[in-house]
């Protein structure tokens, strides 16, 4: 369990994938290679054409003591597909600076050079400083594909107030090194940070069937669940998520496992329980359950005035009375008094940490990509800004990578 599990940092340098796209501040990014290269990160360098006008590939070259790739024609010097090859090494993936073009490649998933095509091909988590003119910065264009890639999980650090190449003031100036380099340190450290631990995740709703065609269910889409489970994945986590019905895609590097009720659920979860530390409970499990599911079709005027329903099992209290040492995170999605509840919840199922919302407030619920969320624990209530769902995961991951830093 999480107190005994043997959780050590990954003694393998890391590798981070760094893009430089065509900006004058194509230059900086040869000091962001020197520091990170004195941190023992190992450094993969990839460039756009218009960025070898600014910098020659040999500089970062020599700086890096890695080849440094053009073209989606450069011959690695092996059988692999190049951009398919860069893009699975990378722990992390720095694009700096990046240019409004790039940035509407990225959010469009245009892949037409080894840049864009490795962006594209990635797993790993993807960290842009843009930098460009004040005026194509404000642009409802570059904003829309800002937010669009910030939803999908790409950290943003946001450009500075400064001068400007062409001589303007304003927004768009590339961010310090210092900057960027913090945050990409960060997400160095989160990439292996997780390793070794067991992950449960359910998500999604539950269909209870009344007959062939008709069910019970509700408006979980699963979303969140799978942003979380695909989070501790990325963080190193062996993680398994057992998932309702959703139109969703099996996260990268996660075991899912597909139910429709509330048993099956309860069946697939309790297989794995013993081999986890963390169970994070995401999922909307339907409370009831008709008592009689009809073999065929029920016609309208067959169909009996009063539907008899029977309680489901509640499969996070189960696990809280059989807690040990794992630690448990429930959901508390409610419409009023939603403190209240998840205290209550907190208490009743023997959780550890309860993550609280409104659903019924705007931008929170059911199917969005955002949330507001409240971290309810024994001894704080933690709000949170809303934020997208994946930032939400994170924060959660950070919660469980803190807990475990702590162990002797």
């Amino acid at each position: 369990m999480i107190a005994d599990t043997d959780i050590t940092p990954a003694t393998a340098r890391p590798t981070l994938v760094l893009g430089v796209t065509g900006c004058i501040a194509a230059y900086k990014a040869c000091e962001l290679v020197r520091s990170l290269v004195k941190q023992d990160v190992r450094i993969k360098v990839v460039m756009t054409q218009a960025a070898t006008r600014f910098v020659g590939p040999v500089t970062f070259r020599t700086l890096s003591d890695e080849p440094v790739t053009t073209s989606l024609w450069d011959d690695p010097g092996s059988s692999a597909v190049h951009h398919v090859s860069l893009a699975e090494e990378a722990d992390v993936m720095l694009i700096a600076p990046c240019t409004a073009n790039v940035m509407a490649k990225l959010a469009t998933g245009r892949a037409d050079d080894i840049l864009s095509a490795t962006a594209l091909a990635t797993e790993a988590t993807i960290i842009i400083a843009p930098a460009m003119n004040t005026h194509m910065w404000r642009h409802p264009a570059t904003r829309a594909n800002l937010e669009t890639l910030r939803s999908r999980g790409v950290i943003v650090v946001e450009p500075e107030l400064g001068e400007l190449a062409c001589g303007d003031i304003g927004e768009g100036r590339l961010a310090s090194a210092e900057r960027i380099l913090e945050v990409t340190q960060a997400e160095l450290g989160r990439s292996s940070d997780l390793v070794g631990l067991g992950v449960l995740v359910t998500a999604g709703p539950t269909f209870e069937p009344m007959d062939p065609v008709r069910f019970l269910g509700n408006r979980s889409t699963g979303k969140q669940g799978y942003a979380i489970a695909e989070e501790f994945g990325r963080r190193g986590a062996n993680v398994v998520l057992v998932s309702g019905p959703t139109s969703l895609p099996d996260p990268f590097g996660v075991t899912t496992i597909r139910v429709n009720t509330a048993l099956e659920m309860q069946a697939a979860a309790e297989c794995v329980y013993d081999d986890v530390d963390v169970v994070v409970s995401v999922a909307a499990v339907a409370d009831f359950r008709p008592e009689y599911v009809a073999g065929d079709k029920i016609k309208k005027e067959d169909a009996p005035d009063t539907l008899v329903l029977v309680r489901n099992p509640d499969i996070l209290a189960g696990f809280g009375a059989d807690k040990g040492d794992r630690f448990l995170i429930g959901f508390a999605a409610e419409t009023v008094d939603v403190l209240k509840h998840a205290r209550q919840k907190l208490v009743a199922k023997n959780l550890d940490l309860v993550v609280a919302n409104d659903v019924s407030e705007p931008g929170a619920g059911f199917g969005h990509d955002t949330n507001r969320v409240v971290f309810v624990t024994r001894e704080v209530d933690e709000h949170l800004s809303s934020m997208t769902k994946r930032e939400v995961a994170r924060r959660i991951a950070d919660k469980i990578s803190a807990r475990v830093s702590k162990m002797p």
